[in-house]
């Protein structure tokens, strides 16, 4: 195993996946900050703010002075932000929301410093096929959609709902490779091949 290069300022499973394939030795530490909705705030400006905030965060407790790399997603539609949801419930009602219909995967990731900060926003188009209430209660039971934006996760169960993706795989699930390895090497970190 590489040593450290970075530290993953992320709880996600998907994430360290992700962050895996670049080949980058890294730590992993949670970064605890408020995610609320500031109100007017874009969805692209919000995404990009916590990933930033949860970067800087850990930044600010880092005595190794490692690069801290932050990342957020959002699923929107029709301009609303869905987050995770709140309860199976809530799920369903997020999952209402996508059925039939094309929404935007907003992820944005962040590389913190102590000297400087960059942020890369990646936005990718989801198409899902019309789901009824009997097969949205069924993937709800599986309890995939808990602590995943917009109640899905679109490597797992609900793959099978989705007709059409143009963008980042990678971004959708959590983590914008592309964006992530040009970040990287922006700051000097050596990854695959570089």
């Amino acid at each position: 195993m590489k040593s450290p290069q970075i530290i993953l300022a992320s709880a996600s499973p998907r994430r360290v996946e992700l962050l895996q394939q670049i080949q980058v030795g890294f730590i992993q530490q949670v970064a605890d900050i408020d995610e609320t909705h500031q109100a007017g705030e874009t969805a692209s400006h919000f995404v990009s703010r916590l990933s930033h905030e949860k970067a800087q965060a850990i930044q600010g407790k880092n005595p190794e002075g490692l690069p801290v790399l932050g990342s957020d997603t959002i699923v929107v539609i029709d301009e609303h932000i869905l987050g995770k949801p709140e309860d199976n419930q809530h799920a369903v009602e997020m999952l209402s929301l996508l059925s039939g219909h094309t929404h935007q995967v907003m992820t944005a990731v962040t590389l913190v410093t102590q000297k400087q900060a960059k942020t890369s926003l990646n936005v990718s188009d989801v198409t899902f096929m019309t789901l009824n209430k009997k097969t949205m209660d069924a993937y709800v039971r599986t309890g995939e959609s808990i602590g995943k934006a917009g109640a899905y996760a679109i490597q797992g169960i609900a793959g099978q709902f989705i007709t059409e993706i143009r963008g980042s795989y990678s971004s959708i699930m959590g983590l914008p490779l592309y964006e992530t390895r040009k970040l990287l090497e922006e700051f000097g970190i050596t990854v695959l091949g570089s």
